[in-house]
């Protein structure tokens, strides 16, 4: 068959060219047509139409119109006071800019303030209801996601939100003044455009899941925040946002108080309905975990997640849990947990051998460490969801691991990584710690005079880790590692130089808890292992790593079509991260261990995704369900009252 003749450029259309001219654009049309097809066909979310909601995979499970979430009281009473206290490491604040880099926010201006274009429900793997937008629509495609604002949609001045407010927040967050927490999330995206008075279109630069819940999840606030200077700049002005709370009252650098607003504009959507009910809102913050339960148990704030086990065993109990005044429990959740490990950074010339990394993992002593029989084991990147590795590869996992076998540690390609214990045997820890040092021995460590660890140019093989909380976490692998002639020193620092020398990679060991999820995100795991956010201070590689295998599976995680698809994606990258050994892994925990005053009203059904006291980021599947959703019981109507 001969080839087609090319027609010249710029010749005048006659007859022949005419009649080759109609078959050529039939063709073209029907393959565009074709590759929209396919497309649709294989989208992970409906295409094509205005909806109400997005889920990925499935079919929403609530409908247009809907008046709430099951795990709510639509009924619930408004009004009392809810006393918390810092849910995580920070210990004070310097500004109420949660997006930036330098300087310190207080956790409950995102908790209470920010909203974004769609709600994701707390009861479904991956779904986003329209709550700043009331409808959405994705191309056929996957280019695009558009929005169409709801018209009550107000910020707490009173401004209506508009879709010049949305394409400021989007240029805000992804440009460079932005904690890369929230820009590396929305890299996916080409540009936001306003399209009239109401609608905002997504450009994606990715056609993927990632990119369109990263669109509909990215806060938004208005263009009058911080008006006229740089972002990093805006550090004392009180946030302009839409969310159902405004800053009342502050004290820098360890109390904030904020009110519910009356006025607020979704107080009656069905993604609302049975939230936020209390009408203040106050935390103070407190340096000292120890201090923290004290405080706690007189009364001066109403929630404590423990995250401690011997703590959670011991501690939380006495004369007020017997007599009910304090109540304790352990919430379970069907979320994928965040792996919590011990990150060894790469970038330390000590930490560079695959065998090194392997012999610090060997002598952590996890049994041990879990004696009260609170946590499980982390032996995945994904804990508690079946995303995580099991058994040898499946055929979907070999087809994308084949071609980077050259690549991968030839254990990928066996069972899946389990965690060395030591619950096997009187002499398990021992023979763990024999093949540590046989390990280190192949990589040219070898024991001098000294009873030190050191490699032919005469380092001594120590390593610090840092702490922010406090000192002893780590005392039983420090000893253990002593045993091998390695030096591990625990260093403890406040938390602003932590979360700095964190920002800037300066550190050789830390403990980090990674993001918990409903289903893994591309985004999520290229800001935790890939190769660009190596280099981006700021970024969650705090590992360091960079490499090809790994890039290569977060991109077909991220351009899975198919829930199958995802799952094999993830096992496939988790098999290359736990082999590789960027980590020590530590524990998990699928239940929130809570124990709180007895105020509290709380919903029959409980959520699925849920943390009991924090939201880490505007990009995320799950939220403080306790502080969202419950309420103050003496507010109740008497049953003979509310029966009339």
């Amino acid at each position: 068959m001969q080839p087609p003749i090319p027609l010249p450029r710029g010749q005048a259309s006659g007859p022949i060219t005419r009649c080759l001219a109609r078959p050529l654009r039939a063709l073209a049309a029907a393959a565009s047509a074709l590759a929209i097809a396919m497309a649709h066909a294989a989208a992970p979310v409906e295409t094509g139409k205005w909806v109400h909601a997005l889920s990925a995979y499935q079919p929403p499970k609530y409908p247009k119109g809907f008046t709430h979430f099951d795990y709510v009281n639509p009924d619930a009473p408004k009004g009392g006071l809810l006393k918390l206290r810092n849910p995580d490491r920070r210990s004070s604040f310097d500004k109420y800019n949660p997006f930036t880099t330098k300087g310190v926010a207080p956790a409950g201006v995102v908790i209470f303030m920010v909203e974004s274009l769609a709600h994701m429900g707390q009861d479904e793997p991956l779904a986003m209801y329209g709550l700043l937008a009331e409808e959405m629509m994705v191309a056929p495609d996957l280019s695009s996601v558009s929005f169409r604002i709801h018209p009550k949609a107000r910020f707490s001045n009173g401004d209506p939100v508009t879709p010049a407010d949305v394409v400021h927040s989007w240029s805000t967050l992804s440009g460079p003044q932005a904690w890369p927490l929230y820009r590396t999330p929305l890299a996916g995206i080409q540009q936001a455009v306003a399209l009239d008075t109401r609608t905002v279109r997504f450009d994606l630069k990715e056609r993927s899941l990632d990119a369109l819940f990263n669109a509909g999840t990215m806060p938004v606030f208005s263009r009058k925040w911080g008006e006229g200077k740089k972002f990093d700049e805006v550090i004392t002005e009180y946030p302009i946002m839409s969310g159902p709370y405004v800053i009342d009252k502050a004290e820098m650098p360890r109390r904030i108080e904020f009110r519910r607003n009356p006025d607020y504009w979704a107080k009656d959507l069905g993604v609302r309905k049975g939230h936020f009910n209390f009408d203040r809102v106050v935390y103070r913050l407190y340096k000292d975990q120890a201090v923290g339960r004290e405080a706690f148990k007189a009364g001066e704030f109403d929630i404590y997640k423990e995250y401690a086990a011997r703590a959670w065993a011991r501690q939380h109990q006495g004369a007020k849990w017997r007599d009910g005044r304090i109540l304790k429990h352990a919430y379970e959740t069907a979320t994928g947990e965040g792996m919590q490990s011990a990150v060894l950074n790469l970038r330390r010339p000590l930490l560079q051998d695959v065998r090194v990394r392997e012999a610090l993992v060997l002598a952590w002593d996890y049994d041990k460490y879990n004696r009260f029989g609170t946590f499980r084991p982390t032996q995945s990147v994904f804990p508690n969801s079946e995303f995580a590795a099991t058994g040898t590869p499946s055929p979907g996992e070999l087809a994308l691991l084949e071609p980077l076998r050259a690549e991968v540690p030839p254990r990928v390609f066996g069972p899946a990584f389990e965690l060395p214990r030591t619950n096997t045997g009187p002499n398990a820890l021992r023979q763990n710690l024999r093949r540590a040092r046989d390990l280190l021995a192949e990589a040219g460590w070898k024991v001098g005079e000294d009873g030190k660890l050191r490699n032919a140019r005469g380092e001594h093989l120590e390593l610090e880790f840092m702490e922010p909380n406090q000192t002893g976490r780590v005392i039983d692998w420090q000893r253990n590692l002593e045993k091998l002639g390695i030096t591990l020193k625990e260093r403890l620092v406040d938390f602003s130089l932590f979360r700095r020398r964190l920002e800037t990679f300066d550190f050789d060991v830390v403990v980090i808890v990674n993001q918990d999820f409903t289903l893994p995100r591309a985004s999520d795991m290229a800001n935790l292992f890939g190769s660009k956010a190596a280099d981006v201070n700021g970024s969650s590689n705090w590992r360091g790593v960079k490499n090809r295998a790994v890039d290569r599976l977060i991109e077909a995680m991220e351009q899975a079509g198919t829930y199958e698809e995802l799952r094999d994606a993830s096992r496939a990258l988790d098999r290359v991260v736990m082999w590789s050994f960027f980590q020590s892994p530590q524990v998990y925990n699928n239940a929130e261990q809570i124990s709180y005053w007895n105020k509290f009203g709380i919903p029959k059904v409980v959520a699925h995704h849920f943390k009991a006291d924090t939201l880490i980021t505007g990009f995320t599947e799950y939220a403080p369900w306790p502080l969202w959703t419950w309420w103050d019981k003496s507010l109740e109507k008497p049953a003979s009252v509310a029966g009339r």
